[in-house]
């Protein structure tokens, strides 16, 4: 005569079946929300890179299309670019806005908010019209500043300055320096300058001569 079993799993075997399958769960889980907070961390990156780039890219057309424009001053012509660590204004022939031609003073300022972090601004207004506008273009960064190239005829090295007083001639390229710990983002980026005079002004100032005014502590310029 045969004998069966009909013995079957006790309340411990159970306990410890049930324990490792809410393990293997939340190992699981676990994996599956790190992969989507990874994945999601990835395109935020991508999309603040993104603004970066074409922020870059709206500040190098304005750049490049930059016109000399001067004002007079005691009898001297003085060219209307200024910048220092934390602004940068000049005169230029597109707009950010329209994306067209037409004389327009441009003013690329950095902010902080109330946690410390920078924002960078632009301010435009057509040459002799009262229609500033401002947006902003980036914001959450640790750190972000100008600095110019100057290369006199004397010097042929040159140098860099984290500040651009001269009134005669223009840098030769002005660098961007990006930085955030937080998206691993750190850049320093070079855009040179076109349509720039030689270290003597001989060109008329045209009408009417924009002013040349200095924002202090990254303060917008309004008319």
């Amino acid at each position: 005569m045969v004998k069966t079993s009909d013995k079957g799993f006790t309340l411990l075997e159970l306990m410890i079946s049930l324990t490792i399958f809410s393990v293997m769960l939340l190992i699981i889980f676990g994996a599956i929300r790190l992969g989507y907070r990874s994945i999601e961390k990835a395109e935020k990156t991508t999309e603040f890179l993104e603004r970066i780039r074409t922020t870059i890219n709206i500040i190098e057309a304005q750049l490049q299309s930059q016109i000399p424009l001067t004002y007079e001053e005691n009898g001297e012509k003085k060219l209307y670019f200024a910048g220092q660590k934390e602004f940068v204004q000049f005169s230029s022939n597109y707009s950010a806005w329209s994306g067209q031609r037409g004389y327009v003073r441009v003013i690329y300022n950095i902010e902080s908010d109330s946690n410390g972090k920078k924002a960078l601004y632009v301010t435009e207004n057509t040459i002799s019209m009262d229609d500033s506008r401002k947006t902003m273009l980036l914001n959450g960064l640790e750190g972000i500043s100008f600095r110019y190239f100057l290369k006199e005829p004397q010097n042929l090295d040159g140098e860099w300055r984290d500040e651009w007083n001269e009134t005669a001639f223009m840098p030769e390229k002005v660098a961007i320096n990006i930085f955030d710990s937080s998206r691993k983002i750190s850049m320093n980026l070079l855009l040179s300058i076109k349509n720039k005079p030689s270290h003597s002004i001989n060109k008329p100032s045209p009408s009417p001569e924009p002013r040349r005014d200095f924002p202090k502590q990254g303060v917008p310029v309004k008319n």
